[in-house]
């Protein structure tokens, strides 16, 4: 272990003495104990969706009920589905896109599938018996114009007070990142995949 003299060890407390302080007067400053929060992960970096399934584990940690809908991904096999089918009804789980559009490359198709997958979200935001509510690439939906930003933007701000939603994929629209009370953007500084390597399973599904 690296020596530490005692004038050093003093400094050091009261510099740890003083910032204790601002963050106490800081967290004192907050009044609203609880809140339903507009989640938004976006941007070019991999994690958005992984980390929204972080927030997702936390909440069933507590007990509580959560909802995911897929608006991209479709019904291949993926860690996280499998893993949190072992939750049981404590998860309402649906994958209802059918792949990226480049892939369906038919417009009539993924705009009914995203409808659809947006009913199936308003009905678990509907549930009083979810506390979290994941809409996978939701963003892509949006940015593609599947849905009406305007329309999706004011149902979710007029979600139930405790009711937290988290909405994921790339170039989230401005009226949403508006809208949203966490906004997280993923930086892209390095990704495997420009070096050749393919999706591994357990990283990337």
């Amino acid at each position: 272990m690296k020596p530490v003299d005692d004038q050093e060890a003093e400094r050091h407390k009261a510099k740890m003495a003083k910032r204790k302080a601002v963050q106490d007067a800081e967290v004192a400053g907050k009044t609203i104990e609880q809140k339903g929060l507009l989640i938004v992960n976006t941007g070019p970096g991999k994690g958005k969706t992984t980390a929204a399934f972080g927030l997702a584990l936390r909440m069933l940690g507590y007990g509580k009920r959560v909802g995911v809908v897929q608006f991209v991904k479709g019904a291949w096999h993926t860690g996280e589905r499998a893993a949190f089918a072992a939750f049981g009804d404590k998860v309402a789980w649906h994958s209802m896109g059918e792949g990226f559009t480049w892939e369906t490359q038919d417009l009539k198709r993924d705009i009914a599938a995203a409808e659809a997958a947006w009913a199936k979200a308003l009905e678990l935001m509907a549930d009083p018996s979810i506390s979290l509510v994941i809409l996978d690439e939701l963003n892509i939906a949006l940015r593609y114009d599947y849905l009406d930003v305007d329309a999706v933007v004011a149902a979710l701000k007029g979600r139930r007070e405790d009711l937290h939603v988290v909405v994921t994929g790339r170039n989230a629209k401005p009226a949403l990142v508006e809208a949203a009370d966490l906004v997280t953007e993923m930086g892209a500084t390095k990704h495997h995949f420009a070096a050749g390597v393919k999706a591994q399973q357990g990283i990337e599904f």
